[in-house]
């Protein structure tokens, strides 16, 4: 089992017990802007081993009754069909995802605001489809200086013009699809309404990374600079906080640059500001839940450099700039780390080398190493898994888990019917066979059985993983890193 670094049941308890305090600071009403992921939040449990994908939301829940979700997108991340490249679905279909699932855990979904909207026919069919499945929607607009030119946001002409968010209870949580969807300027914008209407509202901000109270060099928050690399994102000692409290804290540069316009706005909303600086007014409590940093500084380093292949990938599918790539290298040697760091990295070409075809390598939390080749039957990533499995269950290396006579169908299924050039069975291929032999197998029982210790562990594969077999490794809690090349020169290649 992967050792912990991270205490989930303090967080739990300390980041209610906060958010519930500086409810209290403001008297009616705190608009939360929700940063990063509230579900799923895989980079945070990658670099804060024991941490919980979904923390953030079970933190929420101790909140339920008190809060309301609002929904924010931005009408021209609509237009442009944007996606989210962890799922691969559009921003507008994930707010919908996030409308499921809020509700299915008992939340109250208040309404959705469309930023930005300047009538986009994507927006407006959008709107439309939300009104009819009961939601409502909220409109906010351009405005124009936006965030420099003060006097004329904080007006009628400004936050005037957007239309006002009702809300019943005391904690609104903003969240969006993703970055650049205008959570602040909608918080900001509720204040505004709010404070004409005599409601005395306040507003927080809740991001995990980078975690203000570590070091600024600290591997979590480069970590965290690694992953918004495209962003043009930097972590940065928070002047503001130094110059009024005489301590270091850490931010980024885009809430840092932001702030005095923000406070000016506050000041202006509110009557004075009630923050000194940018980490002022954060509310996240990881950081006092760091129960072993050598952990953590491990994990983080490891995080580093997936993300430095990811970029590669993304440069290769066209996806973001070598600078992209530049940022992170530049990252790595102030870091001091190599790829070699890796150790399924070496084991990976290393197979490739010996067999002439692609390879994979995958490393479990015990710190076992198994590998992978490519064969007639299975692609590496399916043959790392199944030999991992068998590690795991004690299964001698030389029985077969399935029988090719059961694999076989497949393929003949997946070229003569399905339309598919490549007979190899995918991983998620692999486990239903798996699952299937199993039901007549005892040996394949065991091997399947063994799935949960698969959580952890790290994969590297020698070329570009297909789609599937990448989403089935992460969703076992397999960490996967690839070489950036393609197993077929097609640029079209259909599995």
């Amino acid at each position: 089992m992967e050792k912990r670094g991270f205490d989930n049941a303090k967080y739990l308890e300390m980041q209610s017990a906060k958010i519930l305090e500086r409810i209290a600071t403001f008297g009616d009403k705190l608009y939360l802007e929700f940063g990063g992921k509230l579900f799923d939040d895989y980079h945070a449990a990658r670099v804060l081993p024991g941490f919980e994908p979904d923390s953030k939301i079970k933190m929420l829940s101790q909140l339920k009754d008190q809060a309301e979700i609002l929904i924010v997108i931005n009408s021209g991340d609509i237009e442009k069909n944007k996606h989210r490249s962890d799922l691969g679905i559009t921003y507008d279909l994930d707010v919908l995802r996030l409308i499921d699932i809020f509700k299915s855990q008992g939340f109250y979904v208040g309404s959705v605001v469309l930023t930005r909207f300047a009538e986009q026919p994507s927006a407006v069919a959008f709107s439309k489809r939300l009104e009819m499945r009961g939601i409502k929607v909220y409109k906010h607009y351009p405005i124009e200086g936006y965030p420099s030119e003060v006097e004329k946001i904080v007006s009628d002409d400004g936050f005037g013009k957007n239309e006002f968010v009702v809300t019943t209870r005391p904690l609104v949580v903003v969240t969006a699809p993703g970055p650049g969807s205008g959570k602040m300027a909608t918080c900001l914008s509720q204040l505004y309404h709010e404070n004409k209407r005599g409601v005395k509202a306040g507003y927080a901000k809740y991001e995990t990374f980078p975690v203000w109270n570590l070091p600024l060099n600290h591997p979590v928050n480069a970590a965290y600079e690694a992953a918004t690399a495209d962003l043009n994102d930097m972590n940065m000692i928070d002047p503001f906080h130094l110059e009024a409290y005489g301590q270091m804290a850490v931010n980024y540069n885009r809430d840092v640059e932001v702030f005095p316009v923000l406070s000016a706005m506050l000041q202006k909303v509110l009557g004075e500001s009630p923050y000194k600086s940018p980490t002022d007014m954060g509310v996240n409590m990881a950081g006092y839940c760091i129960i072993d940093d050598e952990v953590v500084q491990k994990a983080s380093r490891q995080e580093i450099i997936r993300r430095y292949y990811a970029a590669q990938i993304d440069v290769r599918k066209g996806l973001t700039s070598k600078e992209t790539i530049s940022k992170i290298e530049i990252l790595m040697q102030k870091m001091r780390i190599t790829i070699n760091d890796r150790e399924v990295v070496a084991a990976a070409l290393e197979k490739e080398a010996t067999t002439g075809a692609p390879g994979c390598a995958l490393q479990l939390t015990t710190g076992e190493m198994v590998t992978g080749k490519t064969g007639k039957l299975l692609g590496a990533s399916a043959a790392a898994l199944l030999n991992a499995l068998k590690v795991l269950g004690g299964v001698d290396d030389s029985i077969d888990l399935i029988s090719s006579t059961v694999i076989k169908p497949i393929q003949e299924l997946k070229v003569n019917h399905m339309g598919s050039v490549n007979p190899r069975l995918h991983t998620d291929e692999i486990l239903l066979s798996l699952a299937v032999s199993a039901a007549t197998d005892p040996t394949a029982k065991i091997a399947l059985d063994q799935l949960s210790k698969l959580e952890g562990a790290q994969l590297h594969s020698s070329v570009i993983l297909s789609a599937v077999d990448e989403m089935t490794l992460k969703k076992l809690g397999i960490n996967v890193t690839c070489e950036p090349k393609r197993q077929s020169s097609s640029a079209y290649a259909k599995n």
